[in-house]
């Protein structure tokens, strides 16, 4: 059975769609997209509105993953865990993610080694730590130790976090120093064959600097 296209009309609530009306009366709402082609007086036979109203389902939930990975860039797993919530079947949700890999849009790999950079220059942790993080967000184990292989490595790591932290702790004697600095690193992910001697390392760099500065302060 065929019905005829009596009207096209964008819904007031939202430009993007668009009401559809068939012999008269209102039939359903697509996506503008999805709509482009349509014109009055065209014939959508049944198996037509069901070919339609299923790539309407599958635009509404690529546009919803559009602007979920809008706010920051986001791995597969999560855009899937965000299309779920919103009771979107498992077939157009493969169908979604596949689209958005490839208008590279969704990439894992690309995805760690953002986060790893990131984290490498804001909060440096351990290669562990950031393999745990990365595992959390459903990357593949293959890729993490990939991206994990071609980045910093954990003494670089080590180092770079104790030098963002040491002006807390430049004050105080060795033994408090060292404590808290070591329980900082650790808290980082760090292994005590990591952190003792970058613990040892930075102390002795404040005692040059302390040194140089009573020489600095005796020259005068």
């Amino acid at each position: 059975m065929s019905k005829i296209i009596t009207a096209l009309t964008v819904q007031k609530r939202d430009q993007h769609r668009v009401n559809v009306y068939l012999d008269g009366e209102f039939a359903f709402g697509l996506s503008r997209i999805v709509a482009a082609w349509l014109k009055i007086g065209q014939e959508l036979t049944d198996e037509k509105i069901i070919s339609l109203k299923a790539e309407d389902e599958e635009e509404v939930a690529y546009q919803r993953a559009i602007r979920f990975i809008g706010y920051r860039t986001r791995s597969v797993s999560e855009v899937k865990k965000s299309l779920l919530k919103g009771d979107i079947s498992e077939a157009i949700i493969e169908s979604v993610l596949a689209r958005l890999e490839r208008n590279n849009l969704l990439d894992d790999k690309q995805f760690a080694q953002t986060w790893v950079e990131n984290r490498n220059e804001f909060r440096p942790r351990s290669h562990r730590m950031l393999s745990f993080e990365l595992r959390n967000k459903g990357i593949d184990p293959k890729i993490i130790d990939q991206v994990l292989e071609e980045t910093t490595p954990d003494e670089d790591l080590a180092y770079l976090a104790a030098q963002k932290q040491i002006r807390r702790y430049r004050h105080l004697d060795w033994k408090d120093f060292r404590r808290k600095l070591g329980s900082f690193l650790a808290r980082r992910g760090f292994s005590y064959a990591t952190i003792n001697p970058i613990v040892n390392q930075i102390w002795a760099e404040l005692d040059s600097e302390s040194e140089i500065g009573i020489y600095k302060i005796e020259d005068l």
